[in-house]
Parts: C-alpha cells; structure tokens; sequence
C-alpha cells in the first residue's frame, strides 16, 4: 500500500493524504479497540460457556437424581410384587386350611346328626317294642280274662290268684 501510495504522486506523498490517515486511524483504532473488545468477547464467551458447563452438570446431576429414583421406584415395586405374592400365597393358603376344617367339620357334624338319628332310630324302636307289647300284654290279658270268665269258676279263678300273688316276690327278684 506504502508503494502504491508513493507511486501514485509526489506531491505531497501519503502523509497529505487523508485517505492515509483515516486508514491509519481505522488500523490504530482496530488495534486499540480490538484487545478490550478481545477481551470483553472472550469474557463474554467464557461467561456462556461456564453458564452451559454449569447448565450441563446440572442436568447431568437431574439425570443421575432421576436414575436413582427411576431404581429405586423399581426397587419398590419388586418389593410391592413379591409382598403382593406372599400376601396372595398367604391367603390361598388360609383358604386351603379353612376348607379342610370345614370339611372336617362337615365330616363331624354328619358323624354327630347320624349318630343322634340313630339313636332316635333306636328309641323309637324300643318305644314302638313296648308299645307292641304292652298292646299283645294287654290283648293276651283281656283275652285270658275272657276264656277264664268263660271256662273257670269262681272258686277255681281264687285259687289261682292266691297262687300267682305268692309266686309274685319270687318273680319280682329275678
């Protein structure tokens, strides 16, 4: 540019030149300007940069927060599940057991209603035994008071009930 400028006339030369000197003064200015202004963009974008680092590693930190409880939330509910399965374990269980009681309980109240029919069975049996007894007793005696009204005498009917009145202790110890 020097050589140029030198070419292009000798009259006054480059120093005469105003064009020189604002091209000089925009140079001088750039250089001045150009450290500050190096600086306040280099602070600028080191700021930035430190507000994204800073950005970053707390995200970093949210994502390693949210990992832990994303895992320890599945801890939980593989705690819930297996508890789930022991509590249905448990019940299935009590329901096996309350069965089998109330089958044996079945079993026994069955046992005990037989065996109380039977009993009644039984002394129904007896009661109707008595009964036809004391029926054929009583039919045995009105028909033996019959014949012996019929066929024996007075006198004869005396002297058996005399007889049967002493055979009667005898009778009644046996």
């Amino acid at each position: 540019m020097i050589s140029v400028a030198h070419a292009a006339g000798a009259e006054g030369g480059m120093v005469q030149d105003p064009t020189f000197w604002v091209a000089l003064a925009f140079i001088v200015l750039i250089v001045l300007a150009a450290k500050p202004v190096g600086r306040f963009l280099a602070t600028a974008l080191d700021d930035r940069a430190d507000t994204i680092k800073a950005q970053l590693d707390e995200a970093e930190n949210l994502r390693e927060e949210a990992q832990q409880l994303l895992a320890s939330y599945k801890r939980k509910q593989q705690e819930a599940e297996e508890e789930a399965a022991k509590i249905l374990q448990r019940a299935k269980d009590e329901a096996a057991r309350l069965e089998a009681k109330s089958k044996e309980d079945l079993a026994n109240a069955l046992k005990r209603r037989e065996a109380a029919a039977v009993a009644r069975i039984a002394q129904a049996e007896a009661s109707a035994i008595a009964e036809v007894q004391a029926f054929a007793t009583s039919v045995a005696l009105s028909a033996a008071q019959q014949l012996m009204a019929d066929n024996i005498s007075a006198q004869k009917a005396n002297a058996m009930i005399d007889k049967a009145i002493s055979e009667l202790p005898a009778q009644l110890g046996n």
